[in-house]
């Protein structure tokens, strides 16, 4: 059977967890159809390290940006430094950045600043942006409405509201990017966001070496394991799973101008 043609659309793999095994790591993912994948920074050493790691890697693409656990970092030479690296060939998007209320390891005001200034930088730079929002909603989608990112785009990424933030994200035009906890026994109301979103609008992660899907929990996550979240979509969603990969890989490329 030809394996699905997967987009893992957040992954860190530029992070220590993968150091010693990297090769394998690449190989079980494109025997699954990980086909392309996107490595994500999260402060000034990790977006760096990103952008080399992809500028080396077939298949594999970075983003640059900081989150808001290190949002007390993100000073005037921090954001320099991250639009520099916005520049590199390899480089497609601008993030993680976001909220992060549940936390709260920076406090509240820098989360904001830091977040304000990703959205600008990311409609400076014409890149999408990658958002990380947890316990944090009515702030992170009122922030991006104020710096509205329809023109560039951007992902909602791990989503875990219902449908009608799901909605809200949408009318902001990001895409919903589904993971692993999608597969789990008490997965909320990722079910019906799963069924809600449209296909055009639609991308899942693994959001590695964090929250693997259920059969692999306790266990680190690999892309490889992204079939294991794109399944559980399909099925929920009554599609085939040839079908639904194809389509949210398109809707990856397209994002990512790829």
């Amino acid at each position: 059977m030809t394996a699905p043609d997967l987009f893992d659309t957040h992954a860190h793999l530029h992070f220590p967890e993968f150091a010693g095994d990297l090769d394998a790591v690449l190989e079980r993912a494109r025997a699954a159809g990980v086909r392309r994948i996107l490595t994500i920074g999260t402060d000034i050493p990790t977006s760096r390290a990103a952008a080399a790691m992809a500028s080396r890697l077939p298949g594999v693409w970075a983003a640059v940006g900081i989150h808001p656990h290190e949002a007390a970092e993100a000073d005037d030479a921090a954001l320099a430094e991250i639009e520099r690296l916005a520049g590199s060939p390899r480089v497609v998007a601008i993030g993680e950045t976001g909220l992060d209320f549940f936390r709260n390891l920076a406090p509240r005001e820098s989360q904001e600043q830091a977040f304000r200034r990703q959205l600008a930088l990311a409609r400076r730079t014409r890149k999408p942006v990658l958002v990380h929002c947890r316990d944090a909603h009515a702030e992170t989608l009122g922030l991006i409405g104020e710096a509205d990112v329809r023109e560039t785009g951007g992902i909602m990424h791990c989503f875990s509201g219902d449908v009608e933030i799901a909605r809200r994200c949408l009318d902001l035009g990001l895409l919903v990017s589904l993971a692993g906890p999608v597969t789990y026994p008490k997965p909320g109301a990722l079910p019906e966001v799963a069924r809600f979103v449209p296909g055009d609008r639609l991308v899942v992660e693994t959001d590695c070496p964090f929250l693997p899907p259920q059969p692999y929990r306790g266990k680190r996550n690999e892309p490889a394991y992204l079939a294991v979240t794109a399944a559980r979509v399909a099925e929920l969603r009554g599609e085939a799973l040839a079908d639904l990969a194809a389509r949210m890989s398109e809707n990856a490329r397209a994002l990512f101008s790829l």
